[in-house]
């Protein structure tokens, strides 16, 4: 980790928070839950335990792995539905199989991103490539969920494909931290997704004993999550480490510091900096559908049921 670097950031622009800028406070750190998704792969909840007032327009986050699977051990997630949000998967290390029934899909790896606006529903499947089914390997990810206002719900459905090599690439003042913009936008920088809610989405790397310190749209909420590493958020130095969420309230900047002594197998502080404007609307949330009312969440089902959300292609077998 990670696959998308430079040897020397001091090549790339760099970021600086402006002097009058107002330090967000860190309001919670909370640590991930273990769990399994699909046919058994093992993940961290992120987010489980957080006020959904400061999650939103996010609504759920799993970390995949890091896990290294012996030969025939690698897994995905079988065919399943979704409606009105958006997922984000994004690979640090490994290979991901992905299909739909609307035609996106493709493998991404090493630092690629795929995002896929289910809009009014479509069926999807995650698996391992079968040569990492076959030689085992490492694995490492992250799947996001993104909510959607109810005026985007029921859009047709869509995809991105984001190369590692797409992503805007930032460094702080004196190049400590490598900051990797995978959609929104950081100090006049874009990154390459594409969002229907407003949000930016970053992965830093922070060198031992750095400090990045970032200006943030004051109308986003902030959130830090540590993929790897130990370190302290916000102005008052809150520790934090691999598998917790630091939330952020209000305020202009977020700080992120590592430590000067981190593990032998994790050099760096990584992590990954979330931010959105919340929708603020009624949210009825089921499985894999993210709906407004309780009668919109039905008639999901319904549709689903009926095969009005798409039917898996006849090259998988069915």
């Amino acid at each position: 980790m990670p696959a998308v670097t430079v040897e020397n950031p001091l090549t790339l622009p760099r970021v600086v928070a402006p002097a009058e800028a107002t330090p967000r406070p860190v309001l919670a750190v909370t640590t991930a839950p273990t769990g399994f998704e699909g046919e058994g792969f093992p993940v961290r909840r992120a987010f489980a335990g957080i006020n959904y007032r400061y999650l939103d327009p996010f609504i759920m986050m799993d970390q995949m792995g890091e896990v290294e699977y012996g030969v025939g051990e690698a897994k995905g997630t079988p065919w399943h539905p979704h409606r009105g949000f958006e997922t984000v998967t994004y690979i640090i290390d490994g290979t991901f199989d992905h299909s739909d029934s609307n035609g996106g899909g493709g493998t991404i790896t090493n630092g690629d991103t795929q995002w896929m606006t289910a809009g009014s529903g479509l069926l999807h499947i995650e698996a391992p490539p079968e040569s990492l089914v076959m030689s085992g390997g490492v694995f490492h990810g992250l799947q996001l969920w993104v909510n959607l206002p109810a005026r985007d719900k029921m859009k047709d459905p869509a995809y991105q494909d984001i190369r590692g090599g797409q992503v805007q690439l930032l460094t702080t003042h004196d190049g400590g931290a490598l900051l990797r913009v995978i959609a929104g936008e950081l100090d006049g920088h874009q990154g390459p997704g594409a969002t229907h809610t407003p949000i930016t989405m970053i992965h830093a790397t922070v060198r031992p004993g750095a400090e990045a310190t970032l200006p943030w749209r004051q109308d986003f909420n902030g959130l830090v999550y540590v993929l790897a590493g130990h370190g302290t958020v916000g102005a008052d130095r809150r520790p934090v480490r691999t598998g917790q969420t630091a939330v952020f309230g209000d305020g202009s900047t977020l700080t992120v510091r590592a430590d000067e002594q981190q593990d032998s197998h994790t050099p760096d502080l990584e992590v990954v900096l979330l931010g959105g404007a919340p929708i603020r609307e009624p949210m009825a949330h089921y499985g894999p559908f993210v709906m407004n009312t309780q009668a919109e969440l039905q008639q999901a089902f319904e549709d689903f049921r009926a095969g009005r959300l798409g039917s898996v292609p006849a090259v998988h077998g069915m």
